[in-house]
């Protein structure tokens, strides 16, 4: 396994994910909708999932996707403890404690996790 691969594709998945909701949330219709904004985002994760493990898989290496999709996951959480919380929930008023017990977060990380192990079962598993 590749980690410095495995986490620039959480990475890229992270940032993915934190520019959809930053223009989600400047769609005035969207704006105080945040239901409706996860929702959309958990359709687009999986494309984003899809892209953070072609570029994983682009390099032939060979990782079960569910490892891989873990790592990913890993990653976008590390990343939201140490820039999504700090920037950006906090000064909203929100804290780490809501931030971590939202569902919709552990949605986001679930599906994360088996759009890898899926893409990787279909394309890149022999």
């Amino acid at each position: 396994m590749k980690y410095s691969r495995g986490i620039l594709s959480g990475f890229i998945v992270w940032l993915c994910v934190s520019i959809s909701f930053y223009l989600l949330d400047n769609i005035l219709l969207l704006k105080d909708y945040f239901l409706i904004q996860a929702a959309i985002v958990m359709v687009l994760i999986v494309f984003y999932a899809i892209v953070g493990a072609k570029f994983y898989y682009q390099k032939k290496y060979n990782i079960d996707g569910f490892a891989l999709g873990v790592l990913m996951s890993g990653t976008a959480l590390f990343l939201d403890v140490l820039i999504t919380v700090p920037f950006v929930e906090i000064p909203e008023g929100r804290s780490y404690e809501s931030f971590f017990t939202s569902p919709i977060l552990w949605a986001l990380a679930t599906i994360n996790v088996f759009s890898v192990y899926i893409y990787w079962k279909r394309k890149i598993k022999p």
